[in-house]
């Protein structure tokens, strides 16, 4: 028998198109570091939409992300921090404007669901009804 530590709280990978709108989505526990579980949203991307050219990202996906990454697609484009104090960042925009999107829905506010996959489901559900919101007559 392995004694398995409990880990306090998720993390949330989604990939964007330009729009803002959500490709794939990846829930995982908080202990799983940022440029190894970024690669799994990309490729999951990847293979419902052939047609993905390239991937941006900020600094938190160097290393092994831009390395798995070039295996997936053609261009990695990878934001650096160079100086201090608020900039706009090239690109980042799009996936933050889509996370504060999703953070209007109170499910989601806080860490409600059991099952990753269910998490996964409310951030699609919740997405969904951004669109029939924006897109409604």
């Amino acid at each position: 028998m392995t004694a398995e530590k409990k880990v306090k709280g998720r993390k949330r990978h989604i990939a964007v198109d330009v729009l803002g709108n959500l490709l794939s989505i990846k829930v995982h526990a908080a202990n799983i570091h940022d440029t190894v579980s970024g690669s799994a949203v990309l490729a999951k991307a990847k293979k419902k939409y052939h047609s993905i050219k390239g991937c941006c990202g900020d600094a938190g996906y160097r290393k092994t992300f831009e390395i798995e990454a070039a295996k997936i697609v053609d261009v990695v484009d990878i934001v650096e921090r160079n100086q201090k104090g608020w900039l706009v960042l090239p690109k980042r925009w799009l996936v933050e404007r889509t996370i504060s999107w999703l953070n209007h829905s109170r499910r989601l506010s806080k860490d409600f669901e059991i099952s990753v996959s269910s998490a996964e489901n409310m951030i699609i559900i919740s997405h969904l009804a951004t669109l029939l919101r924006r897109y409604s007559y």
